[in-house]
């Protein structure tokens, strides 16, 4: 449609959960003369996409990255984009950012002092590795 209904946006994508943009007409006229598509995801999908970014990529992307990566996927499963063509997308936020929004999937973060030990204890930790003279308990 050529007009954009504001709306209260109830999403965990708080960076870009803008009701009413101001810039929605363009959006709307620059993917209609480029062919492009605007697509809509839920928060679930955010999310899963978040987490297959930092599994495949090693990008731990904020929900707007998120949100990048769910349409991409959404459009490239629909055929609107297809495998053959290159797509770039860029991912500038960090996911430290919106961690709360992941942490039911991915788990609480690691607390560890500001020292390589403590780094190196905790990346053992987690891999399931011993360190010297560390014996790890399950």
């Amino acid at each position: 449609r050529d007009f954009i209904a504001p709306v209260k946006p109830h999403t965990i994508a708080k960076s870009i959960a803008i009701g009413n943009p101001a810039d929605g007409p363009y959006a709307l006229d620059v993917a209609r003369q480029s062919g492009g598509s605007i697509t809509a995801v839920s928060d679930a999908e955010i999310v899963a996409a978040i987490k297959l970014l930092a599994e495949t990529e090693g990008i731990f992307t904020e929900t707007a990255g998120g949100t990048t990566i769910a349409v991409l996927k959404k459009l490239a499963e629909s055929g609107r984009i297809h495998p053959d063509e290159t797509t770039v997308t860029y991912i500038t936020g960090n996911g430290l950012k919106t961690a709360e929004a992941v942490k039911d999937v991915i788990g609480a973060p690691f607390k560890i002092d500001a020292t390589l030990d403590s780094f190196n204890q905790a990346w053992a930790n987690a891999s399931g590795q011993t360190t010297a003279g560390t014996a790890l308990v399950a």
